[in-house]
């Protein structure tokens, strides 16, 4: 089977210029190095992990220089952390972002986020394929706030533009989106916030900076699930918005009064797990080429979502504009009802049965069964979750082993 090609697409269309300058370091050198002192605590090539809550002052003048000068430092556990503060350094630097606000799940981010930027009568305009919790809180909770959530077609850019009142403030879809991995065209979904004046928000957490980087597309905020790919060892929670300093100054504010932060142990198992973070995606990248190949070629098969075949409604641009497509898969076995597509997932031996994604353990799911089990059948048609779709999360095993398992499952 052909090897995918993982080398960077022609991506300049629409792009803003590298502001690392013209020859910047590459992914595995920046998820190292990056936002670390090259000297540290007790000359430690890693960063300690510090669980302080508190943090003293030697004298009452540190304490004014610190609340009148702003000087750089740390007061109580809840609005940060030395360690903290060198992770989000590292993921800004990723994704190149000015600065990046840390929070305990991609959950909090996003919601972190809406909270922050919005007030009793604004409104958000999301396409429909964005993740079922964040769509959740927009339509469910948000207006109990007094905010209307729009919701649009994915892919729909006429629709989404026409969408835009004088009371919108955010745009938001994921790109690639879950589990339909439709990719978004970010030059225009960033020109159509522009010329509207409303901030632009990409989850662009099955992409990874790795694969795409949004915010050199003119988007305002990326999100992601720290929890996946990033940390990547399906051990911890975590989410983070990158973006400019600026941007992100009410976020960070109002995560210090809400208190959604993260542990000290899990930004130091984020800040091992991000050092091997571009090695890991070159092999999700490659195994899930070769997976969703394997797929669209076996007769149990009916069809394949994965941006990189050339059967994918979106693959020009995610062909134009991703490095590579991800380790995450959506297929659909052939003629099949929800419990013959259980028994296919009962069968296989190497990858888990298990909701997320990312993580270096392959995983797979049903989505009706996992996401969707208490939605009605036409709430799950409206939303493309069919009872025989199979959600397959590639992780870094030999691809060879995957293929072989999928195959004895598919043929039994």
């Amino acid at each position: 089977m052909a090897q995918p090609d993982t080398s960077p697409q022609d991506s300049s269309a629409g792009r803003l210029p590298d502001p690392r300058g013209p020859d910047p370091q590459g992914p595995s050198t920046v998820a190292i190095h990056a936002g670390e002192d090259r000297q540290k605590l007790a000359n430690s090539i890693t960063d300690p992990i510090i669980c302080a809550a508190t943090y003293t002052f030697a004298k009452t003048q540190d304490l004014i220089d610190f609340v009148e000068h702003d000087v750089p430092r740390h007061e109580y556990g809840r609005y940060g952390n030395p360690g903290e503060r060198t992770l989000e350094r590292k993921l800004a630097a990723l994704d190149q972002g000015e600065d990046s606000v840390l929070f305990a799940t991609g959950m909090a981010a996003i919601v972190g986020l809406l909270m922050a930027k919005l007030n009793a009568g604004d409104e958000v305009v999301f396409f429909d394929e964005c993740y079922h919790r964040s769509r959740e809180f927009c339509m469910e909770h948000l207006s109990r706030f007094g905010v209307v959530s729009r919701e649009i077609r994915t892919g729909d850019y006429d629709a989404m533009e026409a969408a835009v009142t004088p009371r919108t403030r955010l745009l938001i879809s994921e790109s690639p989106t879950n589990p339909h991995l439709s990719v978004i065209d970010l030059h225009r979904f960033a020109r159509i916030g522009r010329q509207h004046h409303v901030e632009t928000l990409i989850d662009a957490t099955l992409a990874t900076p790795y694969n795409v980087q949004p915010l050199t597309y003119g988007i305002d905020y990326v999100l992601h699930s720290g929890t996946k790919y990033l940390a990547g060892h399906n051990d911890l929670l975590a989410g983070v918005i990158v973006g400019s300093r600026e941007k992100l100054d009410s976020i960070r504010t109002l995560r210090g009064i809400t208190g959604s932060i993260n542990s000290p142990h899990n930004i130091y198992l984020m800040q091992r797990g991000v050092k091997t973070f571009a090695l890991r995606m070159q092999r999700h990248n490659a195994n899930g080429m070769a997976v969703s190949e394997f797929l669209a070629g076996h007769p149990r098969v009916s069809s394949v979502l994965y941006p990189g075949l050339e059967s994918h409604p979106c693959h020009e641009i995610a062909r134009r504009t991703m490095r590579g497509f991800g380790g995450l898969i959506t297929f659909y076995v052939k003629d099949a009802d929800w419990q013959e597509t259980a028994r296919v997932i009962d069968r296989v031996k190497l990858p888990r049965i298990g909701p997320s994604l990312g993580g270096v353990e392959s995983l797979i799911e049903q989505p009706m069964v996992m996401s969707y089990h208490g939605c009605t059948p036409e709430h799950r048609e409206r939303f493309g979750i069919a009872d025989n779709m199979i959600r397959l999360a590639c992780g870094i095993e030999d691809a060879k082993d995957l293929i072989s398992d999928l195959e004895q499952a598919l043929d039994a």
